[in-house]
């Protein structure tokens, strides 16, 4: 129902979704994904696609079991693989007179503010070109989504850098259910999150077997980005024909909705971070001033977990190790485990320099 209401969409497809069991992409199904898009952009929709299954591809081209790779291997039939999935693409869309473009990007693309940046013009400027824009990821030199299987969270952050309305999540079921409905006829599809809490994240474990190989955890945290970046998220079953129809038509999905108040682009990329560098626990004084969107001074700081360098993204925890705030850093982890407790007065007399009185400025510091 919400992709009816939105300009700017991101459509995730998985393996699963693409590649069928012996490793071959379901080619009637990427005829009828292609004719939604169609559609979609006849109705001035902007349309950006994350794809998985390259490496599938590769094994199937190269005649090697997926089970049980290597990374270094998994990234060497990625590169065979993308050639492949690419050609795929491109001959399908062409019939329909659809032109595309590849973008290869890794979740640590998407963390770097510069290479973000890059990445959001473009895109931007594919859109204005009327081009649809396949963003891969990189496998070659990436190891997280290898390792993790799934690009949930990547097409999350796409979605968080072009200020899409929407993220549609094609999976192998419908959606977000209250327990494994494969073994549990009774469990209820759940068609509308609003808030993402403790019984929703136990939803999540139970049925995380259930979910392709990324499972629903990497699709609640693909969420989270989501509402945090004022965009709706749906996670529907992209195994029908015309799926994104489907969704418009039967609703037999799952939506995540936004959150009401939408923060800054700077804050956005700060809450959205998949990857912090380490963190530091802050006493109680601290922890209510973050809370009141103050600054976090060093005086505050009782304790440094991790390595990590000036600029890097952080959290911050309290005394109870609950994450109170995100964060960029003004000092490297060695330096503020040099400073802690003190007052911001005695920075320059520690370290010989002083470019900022905080540990992480108020500007760059956002409360969860």
């Amino acid at each position: 129902m919400y992709i009816n209401n939105s300009k700017r969409i991101v459509i995730k497809i998985g393996s699963s979704t693409l590649i069928d069991d012996e490793g071959k992409l379901k080619k009637k199904w990427l005829v009828n994904f292609v004719k939604d898009i169609e559609l979609l952009k006849k109705r001035k929709k902007e349309i950006i696609i994350v794809s998985s299954g390259s490496i599938a591809l590769g094994c199937k081209y190269l005649g090697i079991k997926k089970k049980g790779l290597k990374i270094d291997k998994s990234q060497a039939i990625a590169s065979v693989g993308q050639i492949i999935l690419m050609d795929f693409y491109k001959k399908i869309f062409d019939k329909n007179k659809i032109k595309i473009s590849q973008i290869l990007l890794t979740l640590d693309d998407t963390e770097q503010r510069r290479r973000s940046i890059n990445a959001k013009h473009t895109i931007y400027n594919l859109l204005k070109m009327n081009v649809i824009p396949i963003v891969n990821e990189n496998d070659t030199t990436a190891t997280t989504e290898i390792k993790y299987g799934d690009n949930d969270r990547l097409a999350a952050r796409v979605t968080q850098i072009v200020g899409a309305d929407c993220l549609v999540l094609l999976s192998d079921v419908d959606g977000l259910y209250t327990d494994n409905p494969k073994k549990n006829k009774k469990s209820k599809l759940i068609k509308v999150v609003k808030k993402i809490d403790t019984e929703i994240l136990r939803y999540a474990t139970k049925t995380e077997n259930t979910y392709g190989s990324g499972g629903m955890k990497t699709k609640i945290e693909a969420a989270k980005i989501c509402q945090l970046a004022g965009s709706y998220m749906v996670i529907a079953n992209g195994n029908y024909l015309n799926p994104l129809k489907k969704i418009v038509q039967n609703n037999n999905c799952t939506w995540f909705l936004p959150k009401v108040s939408k923060l800054d682009a700077r804050k956005q990329w700060i809450i959205g971070s998949v990857s912090p560098k380490g963190e530091v626990v802050v006493d109680v004084g601290a922890a209510k001033a973050i809370e009141n969107g103050k600054s976090l001074l060093p005086a505050g700081v009782l304790s440094v977990n991790g390595v990590f360098e000036k600029g890097d993204h952080i959290l911050v925890k309290n005394e109870k190790n609950i994450e109170c705030g995100r964060g960029l850093s003004s000092y490297s982890s060695i330096e503020v485990k040099k400073i802690k407790g003190l007052h911001s007065s005695k920075i320059k007399i520690i370290l010989g320099y002083s470019d900022r009185e905080e540990v992480i400025h108020k500007d760059d510091l956002v409360k969860v």
